[in-house]
């Protein structure tokens, strides 16, 4: 796991004897985001419910304060270090939804933030850490170059690390997304959700496998950036040598030890989705279901409407994972 000052442990969220997130660190987030966080609406869509011959809803965490799901795992992690790891600060690295999520997740604190981001980040990410109080450092166009100067940061200033997806506590945090959905719609049993890192899949397991055992949970990556299907594959985590997406939010080279751990264990597949799959969903949920969300928030929607999983007469529910979608993309969509 990514250290930072205080240690791996200093969220006080713990791991259960078989070395995953348990429920009730989930259940305790969700706790500690009552009355922050929004509790998204599980949106119904007709259409793609005629196509499959069953139910779809739509799991909008575009509509999630900062504009992703990233809100809840970073709001998490920083409300439950104790002060003397954040008197300095925070800081972290991030392709853009990560870096916002800790930017209010830090002002909400009352501490300073710092976020490297890629050199390439699109422009309404990081305009957005900058309006929501974070210092942005730019880095690198790969995960692994912005982790490498967050962590030199961090030691040259005394901040804290907040990791954007392999640790307990943003694990339970974006844990709780799945959990609301698994209260609000029970018959569920099917859950189609975007892998980058592996958090938001990862604490999606841990709360359905608990909630809703039998509930069959599909991961979704972009082609050019499978590096979970590629680690499953290997039965290790593994580093892609390069990758090519559109969809920025899913493009780490790596997945974490931690929420490979989660996903091999308690996902049933992984998926992956061309980047013209990941376009024509994103048109599609602007058009007709009138949400605006980024290429990395499509790929669920891509999953399905590509036929890259059969769902054919099942109760699905999909992450929506973010909107924060660069306009001058609209143009192209509309």
């Amino acid at each position: 796991m990514t250290q930072g000052v205080a240690g791996p442990d200093a969220t006080g969220v713990a791991l259960g004897p078989d070395g995953l997130v348990p429920l009730r660190e989930v259940e305790a987030a969700a706790e500690r985001l009552l009355g922050v966080a929004v509790r998204t609406p599980l949106v119904a869509a007709p259409e793609l419910s005629e196509r499959i011959e069953g139910e779809v809803r739509l799991k909008v965490e575009s509509l999630q304060r900062s504009g992703s799901f990233k809100f809840r795992g970073a709001y998490n992690f920083i409300r439950s270090l104790p002060e003397s790891a954040v008197e300095r600060g925070v800081i972290t690295y991030s392709s853009g939804n990560h870096a916002q999520a800790v930017a209010l997740a830090a002002r909400l604190r009352e501490v300073p933030a710092v976020v490297v981001m890629p050199t390439n980040a699109p422009r309404v990410k990081r305009e957005g850490a900058v309006r929501l109080g974070a210092r942005v450092v730019l880095e690198g166009t790969t995960s692994l170059e912005r982790k490498r100067r967050a962590e030199a940061l961090a030691l040259e200033e005394g901040l804290h690390m907040v990791p954007p997806f392999d640790h307990p506590a943003i694990i339970a945090g974006q844990g709780t997304a799945a959990l609301e959905a698994a209260s609000d719609w029970p018959e569920m049993d099917t859950w189609l959700v975007c892998i980058g890192g592996g958090g938001l899949a990862s604490g999606s397991g841990v709360s359905l496998r608990a909630l809703r055992p039998s509930i069959r949970i599909v991961g979704v990556q972009a082609e050019g950036a499978a590096s979970m299907r590629a680690s499953l594959d290997a039965g290790e985590p593994v580093t892609l040598s390069e990758i090519d997406t559109i969809a920025d939010g899913l493009a780490p080279v790596r997945p974490g030890d931690l929420t490979f751990r989660h996903v091999s264990r308690l996902l049933d597949n992984v998926v992956t989705v061309s980047d013209d799959a990941i376009r024509e969903a994103t048109g599609w949920l602007l058009h007709r279901q009138k949400l605006v969300v980024e290429y990395s928030g499509a790929a669920g929607v891509a999953a399905l409407r590509s036929g890259a999983v059969g769902l054919s007469g099942r109760r699905v529910g999909i992450t929506v994972s973010g909107g924060n979608l660069d306009p001058s993309l609209l143009q192209s969509l509309l």
